[in-house]
This record gives structure tokens, C-alpha cells and sequence, in this order.
């Protein structure tokens, strides 16, 4: 009995340490929108306010809400916001670089985190044919995981790109289809292995579980669900609060822990799997809703991008059901104390996530 007792006493010590607590770290994300028209670029970045603040020097008040204050500090820090943005974001108009001035900057919120939004404009002597962007935030300084999702209206057409660590120069008219496919399917993988709470509750579905079929069918009704309303919400034809689904989110973790810890022996039923999915599939949906993805590339943009967090699912299910399925033939001795334990541990993330986000 005191074993049980100490294992699950680990668990929750795991749990509280500072490393674990966060559903999403060193994952920070950006926007940007390029407007080239005439003899003027407009830039419109969006950037994660607390991840900016580290990588140019200044101090916010990481527990704040108020945008006001928060807009008044990124007025003060303008220079060196300047200075930042001179380094760090190198335009090059066919061939030729130009230089940008950051106009309006102000603080906004996008999935209830603070952004800073910064409107630089670049005055050209003649619209360009060809548009180099070397994009390189916080990738040295503080976040090499960071992407940035950008969209430009360029000769009355739009593209999209994915600034990220390994790609950080966009040219203009060369990005080929297997390009982009490649990118948002990256961008798909990147997604659910940094989501941590999105694999936990892919972990809790697989606990009871003890056929191939099972697994199938639980597998195949939480694909099915988010990829409904990753559709929805990227279309932007369904929209609900951040705040909302991520508390949701948390609360499928809690409700699904607790099952299998009052209820070891039995399995998950499908439906379960479908329901939570739905709510799962707008926590996904968050980087491309806010991208405003063109018709001519959101089919393959969605398509590739829910194909990476499929193959990621199957990567995770492929390690973790493998290991579970043979504790509970093998060991079952031993994993009698496991599987609790873990449960515990899994219902103690979910409740501290559902209290950040929630309150």
C-alpha cells in the first residue's frame, strides 16, 4: 500500500514542477500580412508580446490584461523595436533591400494572448515583380521552434508561407505546390507533438484498450471529429472563443482520466472519441484560422496540414499502445500500480490546464 501511495505522490510532485505545468512552451507563433501595391509594401506582423519582450529587452507583466498598458510599454520601446525589425526582418525588392518604418503599434489578443501588432511600410520606386522576405524572430534568441504564418496579395494574387527555423527566406513566384504541401504538413506534425495536451488525451484513449480494432475504431472517430471542425473553424464558418475551447480541451483530459481511474476495466467507447474530437478540432484549427488561408490554397493547406497531425496520432498511438498492451499481459502485477498512477497524473495536468484557462 505504501508503494501505490509513493508512486502516486511522484506523479503529482511531476506534475507541479514548473516544466510541466504548460500545455504549449517554447512554441510561440506569428502573423504576417503583405500588402504590395503601387510604390508601397505594407507589413502588418503580429508577434507573441511576452516572446517579443524577451528577445528585444524589455519588461511586460506576463499576468496582465491590460492592453492599454501593455501598448503604452511597446510605445516606449519603440526604437529598440526598430532596431529589432531592422536585423531580423530583411526585405528585398527585385534584388534591391528596402528599408521599413514601423507606424501604428499597438496590443491585441489572439487565442487570449497578447500580441504586439506592428504596421511597417516599405516605399519602393516601383512595384516589384520579385519579393524576397528573410524572416528571422526569435529564432536565435529565444524560441527556435517559433513560426510564422504568412500571407501576401502580391499582382492580384495570394500566397502563403511558413517562416520557420529550417526555412526563413520566402522568394516570390519559386515556391512549388510540394513546397507549401511540405510546410503545412511540417507545420501539422509540429502541432501535435508540441501539444501536449492533445497527446495526453490521445494517451488516456488508449489506456483500457486491448485489441487492434478498438484502437481503430477510437482512432478513426477522434480523426474523423477534428477534422470536421478544423475544417469549420479554418473556414472560418464556425467560430467560438479560445478561451472556450481551451478549457474544453482541458476538461475532455479531466473527464477521461477519471474514467479510467474509477472505471479500470473498461474501454472507451468510440462516440467518446467523436465527441471530444469535435472540441479537439478547434484547438488545431487555431494557427490556420488565423492565417485567412486563400481559396486557391486552403484545400491543400488544410488537407496537408491535418495530414501531419494524423501522422503524428499514429506515430504517438504506434509507441505508446504497443508498451500498454504488453504491461497489462506481462506485468500485470506491476501494472497495477502503473496505470493509476498514470491516470492520476494525467488528471492532475488536466485540472491545473482547466484553472489557467478557465480563470
Amino acid at each position: 500500500m505504501k508503494g501505490k501511495w509513493l508512486f502516486l505522490l511522484l506523479c503529482l510532485l511531476l506534475v507541479l514542477s514548473p516544466a510541466a505545468v504548460s500545455a504549449h512552451t517554447n512554441n510561440s507563433e506569428g502573423y504576417s500580412v503583405i500588402d504590395v501595391h503601387d510604390k508601397q509594401i505594407d507589413y502588418r506582423l503580429q508577434l507573441d508580446l511576452i516572446e517579443l519582450s524577451h528577445a528585444v529587452g524589455f519588461a511586460v507583466d506576463e499576468q496582465s490584461d491590460d492592453l492599454m498598458a501593455m501598448t503604452e510599454i511597446i510605445a516606449q520601446n519603440k526604437a529598440k523595436l526598430q532596431q529589432y525589425i531592422d536585423t531580423h526582418l530583411l526585405i528585398f525588392a527585385n534584388s534591391h533591400p528596402v528599408e521599413g518604418t514601423i507606424g501604428q503599434a499597438v496590443v491585441s489578443t489572439i487565442n487570449d494572448r497578447p500580441f504586439a501588432e506592428l504596421s511597417i511600410s516599405y516605399p519602393v520606386s516601383a512595384e516589384p515583380e520579385n519579393l524576397i522576405v528573410d524572416y528571422n524572430a526569435f529564432f536565435e534568441e529565444s524560441d527556435p521552434s517559433h513560426a510564422n504564418m504568412a500571407k501576401i496579395m502580391m499582382g492580384g494574387k495570394q500566397q502563403e508561407f511558413i517562416f520557420t527555423y529550417e526555412v526563413r527566406e520566402w522568394n516570390l513566384g519559386e515556391m512549388s505546390f510540394m513546397t507549401q504541401a511540405k510546410q503545412f504538413l511540417s507545420l501539422g506534425l509540429e502541432h501535435i507533438f508540441t501539444g501536449y495536451d492533445h497527446i495526453l488525451f490521445v494517451i488516456s484513449l488508449l489506456i483500457g484498450a486491448t485489441t487492434i480494432r478498438h484502437i481503430f475504431y477510437l482512432v478513426t472517430s477522434f480523426t474523423v471529429a477534428h477534422s470536421i471542425t478544423l475544417a469549420l473553424a479554418t473556414l472560418e464558418l464556425v467560430q467560438l472563443p479560445g478561451k472556450l475551447i481551451e478549457s474544453a480541451i482541458a476538461l475532455s483530459i479531466i473527464y477521461v482520466a477519471l474514467k479510467n481511474i474509477f472505471q479500470p476495466g473498461s474501454k472507451h467507447a468510440p462516440w467518446i472519441a467523436f465527441a471530444f474530437g469535435l472540441i479537439h478540432g478547434f484547438g488545431f484549427a487555431g494557427i490556420l484560422s488565423e492565417l485567412h488561408l486563400g481559396g486557391a490554397h486552403l484545400a491543400a493547406s488544410l488537407l496537408f496540414f491535418n495530414l501531419g497531425i494524423e501522422l503524428g496520432q499514429i506515430l504517438i498511438v504506434s509507441l505508446v499502445f504497443p508498451l500498454l498492451l504488453f504491461m497489462s499481459k506481462r506485468w500485470a502485477s506491476v501494472n497495477k500500480w502503473v496505470t493509476p498512477g498514470l491516470s492520476v497524473a494525467v488528471l492532475l495536468f488536466g485540472f491545473i490546464w482547466f484553472v489557467q484557462r478557465a480563470f
